[in-house]
């Protein structure tokens, strides 16, 4: 879109004065811009223009047109026209990253957490954690007990069986929803810490803050925040990136309800001419 201009008419005053020009630009392109809210000389050969903008969901907002000329021109042409936000605009809240927005207990059935590759937390597992003990605590507990050392009572083998199988009914279970949803099982979990003693094999506690933090979890429970999962890189979208809906849900609609049959026209012209029908009085 252009307009001419007489030779002679110095280009910044006439990008100014051009407040028609930068209106019939919007109505253009389908848009209704409201009143004119000034316009700011963008050096000798450039001007913007503003217009209320009456756009629902769009409060405060004004619309932004530059007309700019070139030295010698006797046209002037539309560079841009976008939608600002001004003073006092309606504004959506500031994106946080959803690192930043997890907290413990947002973990669900099916969901999936991954550790930044750079997580503290974690470690190769060839580097030497000082986590093994070269002394059996429980069998030392026991000596002591005779000496008259250390705890007097120990968990017997009745007691220390019904709390396994608690445990592995449980909650923090191999049949729980979470773990019957997951792709990897504890045993295979950075965050997992076997216990000592005879249950070593069969349980351990989880240090994953965003998961079962601190709770007795089976070896064969998992959950979708096992330190081997990868973010989802979204194939170069950034919209995968930014929303969890990953997923496509599949639903079946029921098949609408067959039409009633009508009677048709020579059915009810066949029983009006019965010569046997009853007569209306």
């Amino acid at each position: 879109m252009s307009l001419a201009i007489d030779n002679g008419t110095a280009v910044n005053s006439a990008l100014v004065d051009a407040v028609a020009f930068a209106r019939d630009a919007l109505i253009a392109d389908g848009e209704q811009p409201g009143e004119h809210l000034g316009a700011t000389a963008e050096g000798e050969f450039a001007a913007t223009h503003y217009f209320a903008a009456q756009v629902p969901g769009y409060r405060g907002w004004q619309w932004c047109v530059v007309v700019a000329g070139a030295p010698d021109s006797t046209e002037l042409t539309v560079s841009e026209a976008v939608l600002l936000p001004g003073d006092g605009a309606l504004l959506a809240p500031e994106w946080v990253p959803w690192v930043d927005r997890i907290a413990a207990g947002d973990l669900g059935p099916g969901d999936t957490l991954a550790a930044p590759d750079d997580d503290p937390r974690l470690v190769p597992g060839q580097i030497d954690t000082l986590d093994v003990d070269p002394i059996d605590r429980d069998q030392v507990g026991q000596v002591a007990a005779e000496i008259g050392l250390g705890r007097k009572r120990l968990l017997s083998f009745d007691g220390r069986a019904e709390a396994a199988q608690r445990w592995h009914d449980g909650e923090y279970g191999p049949a729980s929803e979470m773990a019957r949803s997951a792709r990897h099982s504890c045993g295979t979990c950075g965050f997992y810490l076997p216990i000592a003693g005879a249950l070593h094999g069969a349980f351990g506690v989880c240090a994953n803050e965003m998961a079962a933090d601190g709770r007795a979890v089976s070896v064969d429970y998992g959950c979708g925040a096992h330190s081997d999962v990868r973010a989802a890189t979204g194939a170069g979208s950034p919209a995968y990136d930014a929303y969890d809906d990953g997923a496509v849900e599949i639903v079946t609609l029921p098949k609408p309800a067959a039409a009633p049959e009508v009677a048709s026209s020579e059915a009810e012209t066949s029983e009006s001419s019965d010569p046997n029908a009853p007569s209306e009085s």
